[in-house]
């Protein structure tokens, strides 16, 4: 298991938390769980923490073209950045 961060902007904060329930059902091939923040700095600034069980699974689902229709209903603005853990 994997833990890693992904962050991107969005276009109406609002409207991309609604689509929570979404987000769960499309990463739950890869992700067993996952939590969400908001930036206190900038509230279209969104961040998800993730355990991954499948890295090459969750690319596959990121880089779907489908997905596309997901990131415009959540009003994801692109870049989406993924930082993973740094091992020391």
């Amino acid at each position: 298991m994997e833990k890693i961060v992904i962050r991107h902007k969005v276009g109406d904060f609002e409207t991309w938390l609604k689509g929570h329930q979404e987000r769960v059902q499309l990463f739950a091939p890869a992700v067993t769980d996952f939590q969400t923040f908001q930036d206190q700095d900038d509230p279209k600034s969104v961040c998800m923490v993730m355990d991954v069980m499948d890295m090459e699974k969750l690319g596959a689902i990121i880089n779907d073209p489908g997905v596309m229709d997901a990131k415009i209903r959540h009003t994801v603005i692109d870049p989406v950045i993924v930082s993973s853990p740094i091992v020391t």
